[in-house]
């Protein structure tokens, strides 16, 4: 062992003294094992090893607790991933079936695209054939009206027939009444004009003028003429009747006083004789003034035709009265008037009647300016010319 330096040598080299350092260590440091003591060494290294014990301890206990650590975190994340696994699998399988029912769901949109499309293609043709048929129809309906308008302003002016005239214009506007297109008013309100046009025109009893003409023509047949070997009488006067009983200021009836009943049937049965008397001479010498002798010569046949003639003069005159011509029908009536003046028995109480019924058809008036559909036919013209 060396020595440990000792004091005495001051004067030595430092680089002397820098070499005898670490043996003094050394020899201070064994020094008291052979003494048979407890080191500095050892006493230091008990702590030491106890520490590495114990820290070797935790160690092993750490890497025990981390070994375990990390096996349970391998068992969670293998778990886990067996789960991502299995949950990945049904994702797939829920992903193949959403993929499988979008292609369905767009295979189904494609197709209701492709029927709405042809519904709405349907729908415009629906909505074009629509109103190709309304404006046919409303064509139609005014084409109705025009030739009905039409046919009542030709009878009109032809016939005077204003109630057909009148109806057929209420007809018309009945039809546009109908349809609420508002271009209907201006067609409407020429209907409305031609209406209060013909209903201020002074009404014609052409029926009863046309009854009483046939009434005349009817008794044609029956009415005595010149040329007839046994004339007709002439009308009787008629008697004076009774003299009817008058009432006084009391309110009795007062009256001429009752004849006796003897003296009456005597009066009766001379009148009765008288009369019978008086009408055989007559019959035997008669006495006549003709102013045509022609008259008289008629004979059977020529009679016929002369009535057939007088009653197609009537009936001349009746449909000169429905065709409102007033010239032919006075005429008709004039000549009529005429044969029956010169070649019948005007003495006749038939022959008097007809005359009187012909006079009352000739006071007619017929003269009446008849309006014309002009407004109406015009409206409905434009509204087609500009549709």
């Amino acid at each position: 062992m060396n020595e440990m330096p000792t004091h005495s040598e001051p004067n030595a080299t430092p680089a002397g003294a820098v070499k005898a350092a670490p043996q003094a260590a050394e020899q201070a440091a064994a020094g008291p094992s052979k003494q048979g003591g407890p080191t500095l060494v050892e006493q230091l290294q008990k702590p030491t090893s106890i520490a590495l014990i114990v820290l070797a301890v935790l160690l092993a206990a750490q890497s025990w607790s981390s070994s375990n650590k990390i096996h349970n975190l391998r068992e969670e994340v293998a778990k886990r991933l067996q789960k991502g696994d299995v949950s990945n699998a049904e994702t797939g399988v829920l992903a193949r079936t959403v993929q499988e029912g979008t292609k369905e769901l767009q295979i189904k949109v494609g197709a209701l695209e492709n029927r709405q499309s042809e519904t709405q293609s349907q729908q415009l043709a629906l909505e074009q054939l629509y109103n190709d048929l309304s404006k046919n129809r409303d064509e139609w309906a005014l084409t109705e009206i025009e030739q009905v308008l039409s046919t009542a302003s030709q009878q009109l002016q032809l016939a005077g027939n204003v109630p057909g005239a009148l109806i057929a214009l209420q007809n018309a506007d009945r039809s546009l009444s109908r349809s609420d297109k508002p271009q209907f008013i201006t067609i409407r309100r020429a209907i409305g004009r031609d209406m209060e046009k013909l209903k201020a025109l002074p009404s014609v009893d052409s029926t009863g003028v046309a009854l009483r003409l046939d009434a005349v023509i009817g008794q044609i047949d029956s009415l005595p003429m010149l040329s007839d070997e046994k004339p007709a009488l002439p009308a009787a006067p008629e008697k004076a009747g009774k003299a009817k009983p008058v009432k006084n200021a009391a309110g009795k009836l007062v009256g001429p006083p009752a004849p006796e009943p003897l003296l009456q049937s005597v009066r009766d049965g001379w009148n009765t004789w008288s009369g019978d008397m008086w009408n055989d001479v007559r019959q035997l010498i008669r006495l006549r003034r003709v102013d045509t002798p022609d008259a008289l010569m008629l004979s059977p046949s020529e009679a016929y035709f002369l009535r057939e003639n007088v009653k197609l003069r009537l009936l001349n005159a009746r449909m000169a009265l429905l065709s409102r011509n007033e010239t032919a029908f006075r005429s008709d009536l004039i000549a009529a008037q005429d044969a029956l003046a010169k070649y019948f028995d005007t003495r006749a109480k038939a022959t008097q009647t007809a005359q009187g019924l012909l006079r009352q058809v000739q006071a007619s008036n017929l003269a009446i300016d008849m309006p014309t559909l002009s407004d109406s036919l015009t409206a409905v013209r434009n509204y087609k010319a500009k549709s």
